[in-house]
């Protein structure tokens, strides 16, 4: 099996060295070059085409991100593995968008890299967990139903519930031309089709349990 061809970028020194000597011990794993910025990374990358980047994203010039993105962008199929000491959301989110195969931190033990090393090489995306909760929280945040007004999710929990607009109006007191107004907002930021779909949405999400049904 022939070794991993990596190239190291990341704008301490002292960390490029650590890196080097930590990945030179590994019979599986050959440092082909170092990089102190992106716009050098690029380029090493066209030079060497390593079948790995370890990418960190706070440096001079044009920045982590960017060059997460040229790289991708030249079509050598190079993996990128970002290595850094920032967990901060929209980071986690611009590297992964920009192409970035996995997302780990510096304060990550030595086998930890390693192992990240070996899934992102296996086709898999490697996140340390706090990156992986980044991701998590981003989803929650786009959830659908996080779009619905406080008053057009109370209508759409009776909606679920099989309740008629009458019904709704009454329970509110409202009028029932508010109600059409309120069911048409819930049914086109949900992009369903009618009641019914409304049901089977909130019944698949476990908001509604089949013995509350009429």
């Amino acid at each position: 099996m022939f070794p991993i061809q990596v190239l190291i970028v990341d704008d301490h020194a002292i960390v490029r060295q650590g890196l080097r000597l930590l990945l030179a011990a590994q019979p599986t794993i050959e440092v082909v070059g170092e990089a102190r910025d992106s716009e050098t990374a690029v380029r090493l990358v066209q030079q060497l085409q390593p079948q790995l980047v370890l990418f960190d994203l706070i440096m001079p010039g044009i920045g982590g991100i960017e060059g997460i993105r040229r790289i991708i962008s030249l079509g050598l199929g190079t993996r990128i593995l970002v290595l850094t000491s920032s967990i901060e959301d929209h980071l986690v989110k611009a590297a992964l968008t920009a192409g970035a195969h996995g997302y780990i931190l510096k304060a990550s033990r030595p086998a930890e890299l390693l192992a990240a090393i070996e899934r992102v090489m296996d086709g898999e995306t490697a996140l340390d967990p706090a990156a992986g909760q980044v991701l998590v929280r981003s989803a929650a945040l786009r959830d659908p139903l996080n779009e619905l007004t406080e008053r057009e999710r109370a209508v759409f929990d009776a909606m679920a519930r099989g309740l008629t607009n009458t019904e709704i109006a009454e329970r509110f007191v409202v009028s029932e031309g508010t109600v059409r107004t309120h069911v048409a907002n819930v049914l086109n930021k949900l992009e369903l089709r009618d009641r019914a779909q409304v049901t089977v949405y909130a019944l698949k999400r476990g908001l509604v349990r089949l013995d509350e049904l009429p």
